[in-house]
């Protein structure tokens, strides 16, 4: 007997879950590292922002230097802010922020390298089955966080002082804050679950945030470069490996980018947000 048209469309039942989630003991880590984690960037979002608008703040992050005595280099500045061509295009009300772009290292370096290298637990999570997601990408993602603060900015100098590096910590906080508050939530759902405001922003502040952190990534890596063609004999083995990083950067920002399209679309569905 042939189906009739209203049963061929209907949607298939929803399958209930096999995994009923974490145990109480990792569940209640993983809220903890999730809610240290969204401090940590919290701190970091708000060093950057004061820095950038309230001049006549002091440094915060001086305390991490009087308890980590082998980082107190960190935050001194050891080369003349860069400045460019891109001044004269720039309005002139916007100037002293932009001049402070250049010291916005000596402020956040040592809390970001910190608070960075912490998401090294999210690979060991990962890999002990603490959380379903899939280990390549999670590595993938997490080194080359490490790649840019541990391989470019604590290698290369020049790069500090480059408005880039503050718009890739900007990305990077924001992003952080959204996401790991996210997930903190999530983790003690039915009863807290996320907010909608925050499952909005989780799912759409992306289109913003991740070209503008993953751009300035890759020209923080490029900044690093020789000023001498690939071909002239005089780069190392290091410098040809952060220029094909550089090469590879964009067909991953595309990758990861349209990923997160479709990751928003089955949280919203196709049309607009019930949410706006």
């Amino acid at each position: 007997m042939a189906k009739s048209k209203e049963t061929q469309n209907a949607a298939p039942p929803p399958v209930p879950a096999k995994s009923k989630g974490p145990k109480p003991l990792v569940k209640y880590y993983l809220i903890a590292y999730n809610v240290l984690s969204a401090l940590g960037w919290s701190y970091i979002l708000l060093l950057t922002l004061m820095h950038l608008f309230v001049p006549s703040s002091t440094s915060s992050s001086s305390w991490l230097s009087r308890y980590i005595p082998a980082f107190l280099s960190w935050s001194k500045p050891r080369i003349k802010p860069f400045a460019n061509a891109f001044e004269s295009h720039i309005p002139k009300f916007l100037l002293p922020i932009y001049y402070r772009t250049a010291t916005v290292y000596t402020h956040v370096g040592l809390p970001t390298a910190i608070v960075q290298s912490a998401a090294i637990l999210e690979v060991a999570h990962v890999a002990l089955g603490f959380v379903r997601s899939p280990l390549p990408t999670t590595a993938m993602q997490v080194s080359s966080r490490l790649f840019l603060v541990w391989g470019v900015v604590e290698q290369y100098p020049s790069v500090r002082v480059n408005p880039l590096f503050t718009s890739m910590v900007f990305a990077w906080s924001l992003t952080e804050v959204i996401r790991y508050t996210f997930y903190a939530f999530s983790l003690t759902a039915p009863t807290y679950p996320p907010p909608k405001f925050l499952t909005y922003l989780r799912y759409t502040t992306f289109y913003v945030l991740y070209p503008l952190g993953a751009s300035s990534e890759a020209f923080i890596n490029y900044a690093s470069l020789p000023s001498s063609s690939p071909a002239s004999g005089k780069w190392s083995l290091y410098d040809y490996f952060r220029g094909a990083m550089f090469v590879i950067w964009w067909p991953g920002l595309y990758v990861m980018y349209t990923h997160m399209i479709k990751q928003r679309r089955k949280v919203f569905g196709g049309g607009k947000s019930k949410m706006l």
